[in-house]
């Protein structure tokens, strides 16, 4: 009997950088593994799109369409080139108008893609009308998609195959063009049976010749035999990784499913021996890269707190960056609940890290005191229908401390309306700053905000985790300044101590040195008449909002820090003179630092 031949995408150069680097790698890093993919005979590469494109100018000040040409360059002009993209949100976490929808489109054509994969985390078909008809429109593939998840045990109400049927009867209905279907599970967690039944009434369902495709993670360790099961089904693509961007919280990698399926109906169509001299090849390309060991280790919990692997390392990351990663245990754990009471919406971004940022927020500041941004928007209606209803508790606190009222209005004709939106509001900002009015830029400041002016403007910033080398530290004498390489919570700096004289990354201060007793620690001092604002927790100073000497009430905003893609206005507690800010735009700053100074 004739095996069957299961086409497959290699996801290792964008899933797998995000689910275990959090998506922060080079682009001249992993071009030669590229190369040798290539040369093992895989020509189907998920190669952008998703959170490689924010993190290409949030972590690694460089352009993603850049690396999408190089990327195309690379593999040749024959390769399919598949990226990632949120319906009405595109890349980011943010809804976008329909201009920025379009221009998405139009730009991903352009840098060589051959694909979109297009899915909405709320299973809302509305959210992919439009945006999977700019797809087509651009002469791209439009790969549409309906997402999955298992609910945290215990939960109903949601998430089984007669859900998914209807979803996927919608998208027909809605008259969506597509060339092909799939099924997405980012947090690996739809169990077996349920990808069988669910592939199983899609193939009855679809016209004959459909092209049905399934995505799935190893988070939870069922990422094979869920394949297996969607196979079997009768789906005609899986998605495989590379080492070391295989398995744990990326999707399983090809050696492993090339194993699994020996002597079984199915082919994976390889050079098996050729595919493991690539492997070795994107193993030392990615050597001084820190591995997270969560990202390579299936977690049991997961089923009860599903976060996707995409969005596990990149707030994992972030933790690290703020020096707060012995929270991660509490947040995961506080996971089920957030989902539970805010409408089923899949867990995969941006969904996957509302739910994480509302997680986020119940640990540091206590159970439901602080409504994330996002996750309140979601709830009350402004990223569009979730699953089922969410709890009214958490609408009505959500809508208290959001001052929002809830909402059915789709999100995109929302978006046309909102004049802060779209491509003249993105033109704006690139005049204020003297930027070149291109196309590219339009769209890199429409989606990444402050991260891609500063990138545009050449300010942007590196936090890419590599394997620090321990370095020789040369003896100077005495009378010589002492000098110093300072890594602070992933900044750089260079630091040269002369008496009372300090040179920090070559901008001079005064100091004043004193030495510290054992035991005892510098304290910060106000005047009898002053107040210290400070920081609730970590995080980066992103904007200053007033200046010294102006007059404060109590709750006024006096700067927003930036801390797990959150922004958090930092407020007065008491009225009076700003008398002191304590802190600059970039800095980072530790729970209980001083920002300013009221009187």
């Amino acid at each position: 009997m004739s095996k069957k031949k299961v086409r497959f995408m290699c996801t290792a150069f964008r899933d797998g950088f995000q689910s275990v680097y959090g998506a922060r790698v080079f682009t001249q890093d992993f071009l030669p593994a590229v190369e040798a993919a290539c040369d093992a005979g895989i020509d189907y590469f998920e190669a952008g799109g998703g959170a490689r494109f924010q993190s290409l100018y949030f972590y690694c000040n460089e352009d993603a369409f850049a690396m999408m040409d190089a990327f195309r360059s690379t593999a040749g002009s024959a390769a399919n080139l598949q990226t990632l993209a949120r319906g009405v949100n595109v890349v980011g976490l943010e809804s976008q108008p329909s201009d920025i929808i379009k221009l998405h489109a139009e730009l991903f054509k352009k840098h060589g893609i051959t694909t979109i994969r297009n899915f909405d985390a709320l299973n809302d078909v509305n959210n992919l009308v439009y945006s999977g008809r700019c797809i087509v429109d651009a002469g791209l593939k439009h790969q549409v998609c309906v997402t999955l998840m298992e609910l945290p045990p215990g939960c109903e109400g949601a998430h089984d195959a007669e859900f998914y049927e209807q979803t996927l009867r919608q998208i027909l209905d809605a008259g969506i063009p597509y060339d092909s279907v799939c099924f997405k599970d980012a947090s690996g967690t739809a169990v077996p049976s349920k990808v069988h039944e669910t592939i199983k009434r899609a193939r009855q369902m679809l016209p004959e010749g459909t092209f049905i495709h399934f995505h799935t993670h190893e988070t939870a360790g069922i990422g094979v035999a869920a394949n297996l099961a969607a196979l079997e089904a009768g789906a005609d693509a899986i998605d495989l990784s590379l080492a070391p961007c295989s398995g744990g919280t990326c999707q399983p990698d090809l050696l492993v499913m090339w194993h699994a399926l020996r002597g079984s109906q199915f082919d994976l169509n390889i050079d098996i021996n050729k595919v493991r001299e690539a492997e070795e090849v994107f193993k030392e390309c990615m050597v001084d890269y820190f591995l997270p060991p969560e990202a390579v280790a299936v977690e049991p919990m997961i089923p009860w707190s599903p976060m996707p692997g995409g969005a596990l390392t990149a707030n994992t990351q972030m933790l690290r960056d703020n020096d707060i990663m012995d929270k991660y245990p509490d947040i995961i754990k506080a996971m089920r609940e957030v989902v539970e009471r805010g409408g089923y919406g899949t867990s995969v971004t941006p969904v996957s890290q509302f739910y994480f940022q509302q997680s986020f927020n119940n640990v540091m500041f206590g159970p439901w005191k602080r409504i994330a941004e996002t996750y309140g928007q979601m709830v009350l209606g402004y990223f569009g229908k979730t699953p089922v209803t969410p709890d009214p508790e958490i609408m009505q606190a959500a809508s208290e401390q959001l001052g929002l009222q809830p909402t059915t209005r789709p999100p995109l004709e929302r978006n046309d309306a909102d004049p802060e939106k779209g491509i003249p509001a993105a033109r704006r900002q690139l005049e204020t700053n003297d930027l070149e009015l291109t196309d590219e830029n339009v769209f890199i400041v429409a989606t990444c905000k402050d991260k891609g002016l500063s990138f545009l403007k050449g300010q942007a910033e590196i936090g890419v985790r590599k394997i620090e080398k321990e370095k020789t530290v040369p003896s100077v004498s005495a009378d010589a300044p002492a000098s110093y390489n300072l890594s602070l919570n992933g900044r750089s700096y260079s630091v040269s101590i002369d008496g009372n004289t300090a040179v920090v990354n070559g901008k001079t201060f005064q100091v004043e040195l004193n030495s510290v007793s054992n035991g005892s620690s510098p304290s910060a001092e106000t005047s009898d008449q002053s107040v210290a604002i400070t920081a609730e927790m970590p995080g980066k100073v992103i904007r200053l909002l007033v200046d010294v000497g102006t007059t404060i009430s109590e709750g006024d905003s006096l700067l927003v820090l930036e801390a797990m893609k959150m922004e958090m206005p930092i407020s007065a507690t008491i009225s009076g003179t700003l008398t002191e800010i304590s802190v600059s735009p970039g800095d980072q700053v530790a729970a209980g630092d001083t920002l300013a100074l009221i009187s």
